[in-house]
C-alpha cells in the first residue's frame, strides 16, 4: 500500500481518470500537481475546480514541474512517448496507472475483464448477474467510471466489476483480480504498441499478481497467444471459445455447452437470448464462468442473461426507413469488431451483399486487407470518412466499391440514397473517433440523430429504386 500523506505526486493527464486520481490523492493527504498537454475550455473549467481544492494545475504542459516527485499517476490516454512521462521514467520516479492507485485504496475484491472486443458488454453482463443475485457490485474502470472515483463506495461492495484496458495494465504494480477475464486478442492499438506481441504482453499483465487460489477465465485462442509470448497464469483456469470445441465452455449449433467435470452439459440456448452472434456467445460464456465461480445457480443465470439487451453503439438498430435498416456500431474501433458486426447482420434472402458500410476515422496502425473477402461477400459499397479514409480505400477498393466523403452526415445521406429495401446501412468505423468526434459515443449519437432526421423527413429511396456504381466508386441513382 502506497502511503501518500504529505507526498508530492504528479498526475499526468486530466481526463476522467486523471481528475478522479487527483481528487483521491488530495483526500489521502498528498500534495498534488496535475498537468495536461491540452488547453481547452473544458479543461480550464476543470482546472479551476481542482485549484480550489489546492491542486497545482498546469495546462498546455510539455515539461514537468521542477520538483522531486514521490509518485506519478498516469491516465490511460497518455502514452509512454509523452515527454513528461518519458522524463519521469528516465528519472526513476515510480509510475502507476489510475487503476493501480484505485485498486490499492479499494476495500473489496475485484473482477477484472479485458480483451480487444466485448469488454463493455461482458462487464455489464457480469454486473447485472451479480446484482440480480444479491452480490453487491459496481461496474467501473474503462467503462467510464474511474475506479478512483468509487473507492469510498467499495467498503459497501462484495466485488467491484472492472473493465480494464491494456493501457491501464501497462503501469500496474500490485493490482490483483480475484477473477480475471480475458475475452480475445486481435490487432488493436498498433499506433501505441510496436507489434502484436507487445500488445499481448500488456494484456497478459492482468494475471501477473494472481495467486493459485484466484481464477482466470480465458478465451482458448487468447490463451494460445499468451503462451506464445511466454506469459504464465498462476491461477486456476477456465477456457471458453465459440470456435474451439476443446474449451471448457464452447458453442455447438447455438448451444453454449460446458464440459467441466462438475458442471457438464448445455448451459444456454443462444436462440433464447437478445444477444446475437458468436462474439456475444463468448461474452455470455465468460459471464457464465464467473457465475459458476461465484456459485450462482444456473437457472438464475439463464434468466438474467437471456433478458440482457445490447448496449448503445454496439450493433444497435436505430431505425428503419422504407425497408432499409440503420445499425449503429460506433464502438467498433478495430478491424476485428467490424468483422463481427458484418457476421451478425442477417443475410439478404438471395444471400447476396446487402450492407452499405460507413467506416473510417483516426487510424490506429491497422492493416485493413484481411477484411477483404468478407467485404466482397457482404458489402455493396463503403463510404469512408476521416483521416484514415485513403488508407482504407487502398486496402478495400479491390473488394468493394469505396467512396470517400467529407463527413459522417454526408456518408449517411449517400448511403441512404443508395440503399434498397432489405439493405442495411452499418456504421462500423474500424478506427478511433478522435479526428472528428469527442469519443465513440458522440460519433454514435450523431449517427442516431441523423437517422432520426431522415425518418422525420422520409428521406430514403422507394423500394423500386435501384442504383449502380460509377467507375470512380461513387453512386449513381437509376430512375
Amino acid at each position: 500500500m502506497t502511503r501518500l500523506q504529505n507526498k508530492e505526486v504528479l498526475v499526468l493527464g486530466l481526463g476522467l481518470s486523471g481528475v478522479a486520481a487527483t481528487r483521491l490523492l488530495k483526500t489521502a493527504g498528498a500534495k498534488v500537481w496535475a498537468v495536461d498537454s491540452a488547453d481547452t475550455e473544458e479543461l480550464r473549467a476543470q482546472a479551476a475546480e481542482l485549484e480550489a481544492m489546492g491542486v497545482n494545475v498546469e495546462l498546455a504542459a510539455n515539461t514537468a514541474p521542477s520538483r522531486m516527485f514521490a509518485l506519478v499517476v498516469v491516465s490511460p490516454g497518455v502514452p509512454p512517448t509523452n515527454p513528461i512521462y518519458a522524463a519521469m521514467r528516465a528519472g526513476g520516479v515510480p509510475i502507476v496507472s489510475e487503476l493501480e492507485l484505485g485498486a490499492q485504496k479499494s476495500l473489496c475484491l475485484n473482477i477484472a475483464i479485458t480483451g480487444t472486443n466485448g469488454k463493455t458488454t461482458t462487464t455489464e453482463l457480469t454486473e447485472r448477474l451479480l446484482l440480480q443475485n444479491q452480490i453487491r457490485t459496481m461496474a467501473a474502470g474503462n467503462i467510464g467510471l474511474p475506479l478512483c472515483s468509487i473507492v469510498e463506495k467499495t467498503r459497501e461492495l462484495d466485488f467491484v466489476t472492472l473493465e480494464v484496458s491494456s493501457f491501464q495494465l501497462e503501469t500496474i504494480k500490485f493490482f490483483r483480480p480475484a477473477i480475471a477475464v480475458l475475452l480475445n486478442m486481435t490487432p488493436d492499438h498498433l499506433d501505441r504498441y510496436a507489434n502484436m506481441g507487445e500488445y499481448v504482453r500488456a494484456k497478459g499483465r492482468l494475471f501477473e499478481n494472481q495467486q493459485a487460489f484466484d481464477w482466470a477465465v480465458v478465451q482458448s485462442e487468447a490463451l494460445a497467444l499468451l503462451k506464445a509470448e511466454g506469459v504464465k497464469i498462476p491461477s486456476k483456469i477456465i477456457t471458453f471459445s465459440a470456435q474451439d470445441k476443446t474449451g471448457d465452455i464452447y458453442l455447438e449449433r447455438g448451444l453454449i455447452i460446458s464440459r467441466m467435470a462438475d458442471w457438464a452439459g448445455p448451459l444456454l440456448n443462444m436462440d433464447e437470448c437478445l444477444l446475437r452472434g458468436p462474439h456475444n456467445a463468448e461474452n455470455l460464456m465468460a459471464t457464465l464462468a464467473v457465475g459458476r465461480i461465484l456459485r450462482i445457480p444456473l437457472e438464475r443465470m439463464i434468466e438474467t442473461l437471456n433478458s440482457y439487451a445490447p448496449a448503445p453503439h454496439r450493433c444497435e438498430r436505430v431505425g428503419q426507413i422504407n425497408g432499409v435498416t440503420f445499425v449503429n456500431d460506433s464502438k467498433a474501433t478495430n478491424v476485428d469488431a467490424v468483422q463481427k458486426a458484418l457476421l451478425s447482420i442477417p443475410r439478404a434472402p438471395d444471400c447476396g451483399a446487402n450492407v452499405w458500410l460507413i467506416a473510417g476515422g483516426r487510424d490506429k496502425g491497422f492493416e485493413y486487407h484481411d477484411l477483404g473477402p468478407l467485404l466482397a461477400e457482404r458489402v455493396k459499397g463503403a463510404f469512408l470518412i476521416g483521416e484514415a479514409r485513403e488508407k482504407i480505400r487502398a486496402a478495400w477498393g479491390l473488394f468493394t466499391p469505396c467512396t470517400m466523403v467529407h463527413s459522417l452526415l454526408e456518408a449517411i445521406q449517400r448511403a441512404a440514397a443508395s440503399a434498397l429495401a432489405g439493405d442495411v446501412i452499418l456504421l462500423s468505423p474500424a478506427c478511433s473517433s478522435f479526428d472528428q468526434f469527442r469519443n465513440y459515443q458522440h460519433r454514435g449519437e450523431v449517427f442516431r440523430q441523423a437517422v432520426a432526421r431522415l425518418q422525420q423527413k422520409g428521406l430514403s429511396n422507394p423500394p423500386a429504386q435501384s442504383s449502380k456504381i460509377r467507375e470512380n466508386g461513387s453512386v449513381e441513382l437509376m430512375k
